[in-house]
Parts: structure tokens; C-alpha cells; sequence
């Protein structure tokens, strides 16, 4: 039997849900991020490299 009433929970999960995908994102851009600044470096240095 189901139970009558207010449903438990659906607020804190609804909240728990969004943040967790906010803090996802920041990580998936942070990395993207930590990436293309890789590669800016790996570039000049490569430059400098051929010009040497």
C-alpha cells in the first residue's frame, strides 16, 4: 500500500541533483581548460624548437 501524504525528499534530491551536475561541469571545463593550455605551451615550445 502506498502512503498518503507529501512525498518525502523530492525538494532535496531535485537540489542534490543540480548541484552535482553544476560541480561536473566546472570540473569537465576546468579540464578542457587545463588542456588548451597544455597545448598553447606544447606549441611555443615546439616553435621555438624549429627556430633554433
Amino acid at each position: 500500500m502506498a502512503k498518503k501524504g507529501v512525498e518525502k525528499n523530492t525538494a532535496n534530491k531535485a537540489k542534490h541533483t543540480k548541484l552535482l551536475k553544476k560541480k561536473k561541469e566546472k570540473l569537465r571545463k576546468e579540464k578542457e581548460t587545463h588542456k588548451a593550455k597544455l597545448k598553447a605551451i606544447l606549441d611555443k615550445a615546439k616553435a621555438q624548437r624549429s627556430v633554433d
